[in-house]
């Protein structure tokens, strides 16, 4: 259970806020590299709780400036993608990814006006078909050196879903290993699901065996590494190493990035991938298709009750909402209100890693109240390494230490 001061302080993310001066400082999701297609418009995106203008100059360059023109406050989003930036269409200003105004066609010849005119602007990289950009004070850290952001095209699957609800509900449902006993639970299993390592069923198999799973936690260098560990036999541990990735991610098998567009409403960063071998992205596309419109939004609203089926549920699911667990996912978020109000809360034991994101996310911003620079910023490439934020999805004897498995699945 939280305070109302703790809870608004992880909560609120917009210009000013604590929460916001701290999201700030890391690298965040902006769009998708589909959205900003070369030669495209430019798109009008709120983050943050901060409207800007998303587009590419005529190098493919992507640029986020400020919503509206320092001129006279036009939208830049309708803007013209030319001559090295984006060009207000009221005026014909004219500024580059950096937010330098280089062209003013009204302002007589020789002027220097343009030179004293600045535009909101964040720099912004590409990663595995999304857009990247930091919003902080000062020089960008690096982008941490994750394995996920730096596959090759057919490994990696990236889409994206709309969330009525805020940020930190959303992740702390990845965080939470004992709800995939109940809210992704199939009556049957699905023999199109992988097969856990080491066995012929899928992890639908385990987490209905055992409900109550041991759960640990620890520090790292990006944030936690959550153990959860169920019994199927006395000879078998079914072990799941899961990772909440500061401050606003989780890894976990995929990727998820909770980004707020404001308090109340986010985007839910999907990346699927596999380091070894390539994925298959129709068959997502078309997952994904039967449930999420071109806009990115899910068909399953609370308007239509999300379809739940409850006929389904005596025969296949036990939620009666379909197989895709981005809905399921959905609706136990949205269902904790637009901001959960977590004074009313009762956490147990399952909630460990939860309590502990919280005490990082509250440490930091203290961190930061008192000037100083929070964790888990990178600025020396020596350290930017993680081959230790590892997923891990198996059933070993139950003599291994289950604990120091994923120092044992790090790659050499």
């Amino acid at each position: 259970m939280l305070t109302r001061e703790e809870n608004d302080l992880i909560t609120q993310t917009g210009p000013g806020t604590p929460g916001g001066d701290l999201f700030r400082r890391y690298w965040q999701p902006v769009a998708l590299s589909e959205e900003l297609p070369d030669g495209g418009a430019p798109v009008s995106v709120t983050i943050l709780g901060e409207e800007l203008a998303l587009f590419r100059d005529d190098t493919g360059k992507p640029g986020l400036l400020g919503l509206h023109c320092p001129h006279r406050a036009a939208d830049l989003s309708y803007g013209r993608c030319e001559d090295g930036g984006l060009r207000c269409l009221y005026h014909g200003w004219l500024f580059d990814t950096a937010g330098n105004c280089i062209q003013q066609p009204g302002e007589p010849e020789g002027s220097d006006f343009k030179d004293k005119v600045k535009q909101t602007a964040y720099p912004c990289m590409e990663k595995v078909g999304i857009i990247f950009a930091y919003m902080g004070p000062g020089e960008p850290p690096l982008m941490p050196a994750y394995d996920f952001l730096n596959v090759s095209e057919s490994h990696v699957y990236v889409n994206k879903y709309f969330h009525a609800s805020n940020y930190l509900q959303g992740n702390e449902g990845n965080i939470d290993p004992q709800h995939l006993s109940y809210l992704h639970k199939f009556l049957k299993d699905d023999p199109t699901r992988p097969a856990v390592t080491g066995t012929t069923v899928s992890s639908n198999a385990f987490f209905g065996q055992d409900v109550a799973p041991q759960i640990e936690i620890e520090d790292t260098d990006f944030g936690l590494r959550i153990f959860s560990v169920r019994t199927p036999s006395e000879e078998e541990k079914y072990v799941r190493i899961t990772n909440f990735i500061f401050p606003n991610a989780s890894l976990f098998g995929g990727v998820h990035y909770h980004v707020p567009i404001d308090d109340t409403h986010h985007w839910k960063y999907r990346i699927a991938f596999d380091t070894a071998k390539p994925v298959d992205k129709e068959r997502m596309r078309a997952e994904d298709a039967k449930e999420v419109t071109p806009d990115y939004h899910h068909r399953r609203t609370e308007e239509n009750r999300f379809l739940q089926d409850r006929d389904e549920m005596k025969a296949r699911s036990f939620i009666g909402m379909g197989p895709n667990f981005q809905v399921h996912d959905l609706w136990a978020t949205t269902g904790e209100g637009p901001i959960q109000d977590r004074t009313k809360e009762q956490l147990g034991y399952t909630d460990k890693a939860i309590a502990a994101a919280r005490r990082q996310l509250l440490a930091a911003i203290r961190e930061m109240q008192e000037g100083n620079e929070p964790p888990y910023i990178l600025r020396d490439a020596k350290e930017n390494h993680f081959q230790h934020l590892l997923a891990i999805n198996e059933v070993v004897p139950s003599s291994v230490d289950w604990k120091n498995l994923w120092k044992e699945r790090m790659p050499s």
